[in-house]
């Protein structure tokens, strides 16, 4: 697993620096107002998996990784405890007044906790700060994790939206990244899913070592074949430090080159596109803009969440017209373990690893990689000088759209969504 980023303290009671306060005041300048307009997120973290999936780098733990003191059991609990924390943070910080926008459940695998557990993390949530209506409330799951009881238990606690980790439905590459469930079983889940009135979507990974062009048709036509109305599909990347990048380093398994990830990635976008689902960010597709991921879009926005849970990161931005320091926002990230994480919320105090204040120029930075990403693309304007003068060149190349551009978008073309790194960095010169 990465180590957690460098940056200053976390406050033991969690308060956030004057710059992104809506109470403080600024030499004068800047007078308690109300709370903020705009959307508002909170991410759940559940660091639990049955296995750990040899290509994995996340903060997930298997019950032989835990160790004592780190309870599954009480999991919920102690996640309680961060959302009680939150609301007091974000309350003395005047952030209080936002209902809720998305709510996304993550991991690990969030389905090992029952169902119930995890319809009480979303009541807590909806008491604390209010489900906005329309709310969109997510949860991943693996195949092998699901019901038709528990999913109808998640949809009665107020869960819309469900994503599948189906992966590959190819039994030989679902073995090499080491995932337990049973492709067969995909349909199955899926229906039970639309049965209880949620939302569907089914993650694919491409570029698995030995999985050919025909067998990555296999794995989007079945998805496909379940009538879902949304697919995120992501180019494997091994990390280092996990088993799948010692294998590759013994020559135990040859990483597929770029060409290959490139033709599989225009295949799912061929295919996906045929039946009706659109691409609106790189790797992401849906029928229509009612079945994107909401939370994801905040994130690619550049909204405000909390993210509860062990190694989960938050992000607040600066109030507009705030003080005249270069500060943008504050991304603070939670300390990794469950037992430490446990420990703090039961002593009272942040589980808070350390923060960093963003600059102004990291955000432009960030908005620029992020909003690119986007089928709806970035306004010009948003660029510095030397970026717009880049458009053109861009345009020249086949990675920007030319309309686009005209219209005042920088938009990618399919050619730029493979190269969509090289395009932010002409875009930030």
């Amino acid at each position: 697993m990465p180590a957690l980023p460098d940056g200053e303290p976390v406050p033991p009671d969690g308060t956030l620096p004057a710059a992104v306060a809506r109470t403080a005041h600024d030499g004068g300048t800047r007078a308690p107002g109300p709370a903020p307009a705009g959307r508002f997120g909170v991410y759940v973290h559940v660091p639990f998996c049955s296995v750990r999936c040899g290509y994995c780098d996340f903060n997930t733990y298997t019950a032989a990784e835990l160790g004592g003191g780190a309870s599954q059991v009480a999991y919920a609990d102690t996640a309680l405890r961060e959302v009680d924390l939150a609301a007091r943070v974000l309350a003395d910080a005047g952030l209080s007044g936002r209902e809720v926008s998305t709510v996304f459940v993550g991991g690990g695998t969030p389905t090992m906790l029952p169902a119930g557990d995890l319809g009480r993390i979303v009541r807590r949530i909806d008491a604390t700060w209010g489900l906005a209506e329309g709310a969109e409330v997510t949860t991943e799951a693996n195949p092998d994790s699901v019901t038709p009881e528990s999913l109808a238990v998640l949809a009665d606690a107020g869960f819309t939206r469900v994503s599948f980790g189906m992966q590959s439905a190819v039994p030989h590459v679902l073995a090499t990244l080491e995932r337990t469930h049973d492709p067969d079983r995909i349909p199955d889940v899926v229906r039970w899913a639309r049965d209880a009135g949620l939302d569907v979507s089914l993650d694919l990974i491409y570029g698995t070592p030995g999985e050919s062009l025909a067998d990555w048709r296999t794995s989007v036509e079945t998805a496909l074949a379940t009538g879902v109305d949304h697919v995120s599909a992501y180019a494997l990347v091994v990390e280092p430090g996990t088993k799948m990048a010692a294998q590759v380093r013994r020559g135990e398994l040859t990483l597929p080159d770029e060409d290959d990830q490139a033709a599989k990635y225009e295949l799912a976008d061929d295919l996906l596109t045929a039946a009706g689902l659109d691409w609106y960010e790189v790797s992401n597709w849906a029928r229509g803009a009612e079945h994107a991921c909401r939370h994801n879009l905040a994130y690619w926005r550049g909204d405000d969440w909390w993210g509860i849970g062990p190694g989960a990161h938050s992000y607040v931005g600066a109030p507009a017209g705030g003080p005249a320091d270069g500060v943008a926002g504050v991304r603070w990230w939670n300390v990794k373990h469950p037992r430490r994480y446990a420990a703090l919320l039961e002593d009272g105090r942040s589980p808070g690893a350390g923060r960093e204040l963003l600059t102004t120029a990291e955000a432009h930075l960030e908005r620029v990689m992020l909003g690119v990403r986007l089928a709806e693309g970035l306004d010009l304007d948003v660029l510095e000088a030397d970026g717009r003068r880049a458009v053109a060149g861009l345009v020249a190349s086949g990675l920007l759209d030319g309309a686009a551009a005209v219209r005042g978008r920088a938009v990618l073309t399919r050619r730029g969504r493979l190269l969509a790194d090289a395009v932010v960095r002409d875009l930030t010169v």
